[in-house]
C-alpha cells in the first residue's frame, strides 16, 4: 500500500495522526514546512514542502495514498493542498476547525474525495448528529453541547483562532435561519444539564464551532446551534492558559469531554452522546479513520463531502475510542 502523507507532522495534532497511522498499520510520509524539525522528530520519509510552492507539494504528494492535512491556519494551507491533492488523484482529509476556511473548502469541485473538518470539531458533532437522526435527512434544530473540563489550547488553535478573529473584524457568528450570519450580540451565559460525569454546567450558547458548516452541508436544518463549557472557554480566551500536557504514555492529556447532541424535530427530541479524552488525541483517529475508510472504498459519497454525508454515521462512531450512547 502507498503512504499516507500527514502534511502538518510536527504539530501537536500532527503527531498523533502520524502514530495513530503507524498503530494501524498504514505507512506515512512526514510533510510539512520546516524539514529540519520533520527530520527531527520523526524517523520516516521526509517530505517538506511549503505552501506556496505547488512543485514542492507536488513532490510531496508523489505516488502517495491520501493525504491528511493537520497545518493550521487553514485559511492558508487548505485550499494549495486541496490544489496538489487533486492533481496527484488521491483523497484529502484535514481537521479544520476554522468555520471560514471549511466554508471555502465545501464551495468547491473535486472529483477525488476532500473531507474537511474530519476532528473533534466539525466531524464529531456531525457524525452524532447523523446516527441521531437515522434515516432521516431534515430536523428543525440541531444542539451540539461541549462540556469540556478545561481547554489548553495550542499554539496552532490560537494561531488559527487569531485569523478567524480578524477575518471577522472581531464578530461572532451563528447559523439560523439556513444560514450564517454575523452579529455583534455579547455571549451570555445558559444552563446545560450534560450527561455524567459532567452533569449540570454554565455554557456560553452560540460559541460557534466548525459543526455549523457540516452539518447543514447534508442535512436541511435551519438552526444549528452549538454551546460550549464557561471553563473551557475561559481557558481558551485567557492568553496564559498553558499548551496541553501529556498525563500518560499515549501523548494525551488530562482533559475530559462529553459531546451531547439533540435534534429536535416537531415535538421529538433525540440525543446522541459521546464521551471521551483529549480533543486533540482524539482527532487523530477521527481523520485516520476516514482515510481508512475512503481507501477501502467504504463511502456513501463522492467528492467534498462531510464526514456524516461520507460515512455511515454509526459503524464510524463504534469504530472510535469513544463511549456512546446512541439512539
Amino acid at each position: 500500500m502507498n503512504a499516507v502523507v500527514v502534511y502538518g507532522a510536527t504539530g501537536h495534532t500532527g503527531r498523533f495522526v502520524v502514530e495513530e497511522l503507524l498503530r494501524q498499520g498504514l505507512p506515512v510520509i512526514a510533510s510539512g514546512r520546516n524539514s529540519s524539525a520533520l527530520e527531527a522528530l520523526w524517523d520516516l520519509e521526509i517530505r517538506p514542502a511549503s505552501v506556496d510552492d505547488p512543485q514542492a507539494l507536488d513532490q510531496a504528494l508523489k505516488n502517495a495514498a491520501a493525504v491528511i492535512n493537520c497545518a493550521g491556519p487553514f485559511a492558508a494551507t487548505a485550499d494549495p493542498v486541496i490544489d496538489a491533492a487533486i492533481r496527484a488523484g488521491i483523497p484529502y482529509v484535514d481537521v479544520a476547525a476554522e468555520i471560514e476556511a471549511n466554508v471555502s473548502t465545501y464551495a468547491r469541485h473535486s472529483d477525488t474525495p476532500v473531507v474537511p473538518a474530519m476532528a473533534f470539531y466539525g466531524g464529531l458533532g456531525d457524525l452524532l448528529t447523523t446516527a441521531a437522526l437515522g434515516e432521516r435527512t431534515s430536523a428543525d434544530e440541531v444542539h451540539v453541547a461541549y462540556g469540556l473540563t478545561s481547554w489548553h489550547p495550542t499554539p496552532g488553535t490560537r494561531a488559527a483562532g487569531q485569523v478567524s478573529h480578524d477575518r471577522r473584524n472581531g464578530r461572532r457568528l451563528r447559523f439560523t435561519d439556513g444560514a450564517l450570519q454575523y452579529h455583534d450580540d455579547k455571549p451570555v451565559r445558559e444552563e446545560w444539564i450534560f450527561p455524567e460525569p459532567l452533569g449540570r454546567r454554565r455554557v456560553i450558547p452560540e460559541f460557534t464551532m466548525a459543526d455549523v458548516v457540516t452539518i447543514p452541508s447534508h442535512l436541511a436544518v435551519p438552526e444549528v446551534r452549538t454551546y460550549m463549557t464557561v471553563e473551557a472557554a475561559g481557558d481558551l480566551m485567557d492568553a496564559n492558559t498553558p499548551a496541553p500536557v501529556a498525563v500518560d504514555d499515549t501523548g494525551r492529556s488530562d482533559q475530559t469531554f462529553v459531546v451531547d447532541v439533540r435534534v429536535r424535530t416537531g415535538g421529538e427530541e433525540r440525543r446522541a452522546t459521546a464521551r471521551g479524552q483529549d480533543i486533540y488525541a482524539i482527532s487523530a483517529p477521527l481523520a485516520v479513520n476516514a482515510v481508512r475508510r475512503i481507501l477501502a472504498g467504504d463511502t456513501r459519497s463522492a467528492g467534498v463531502a462531510s464526514a456524516g454525508a461520507m460515512f455511515d454515521a454509526v459503524e464510524f462512531l463504534n469504530d472510535l475510542p469513544l463511549a456512546l450512547d446512541l439512539p
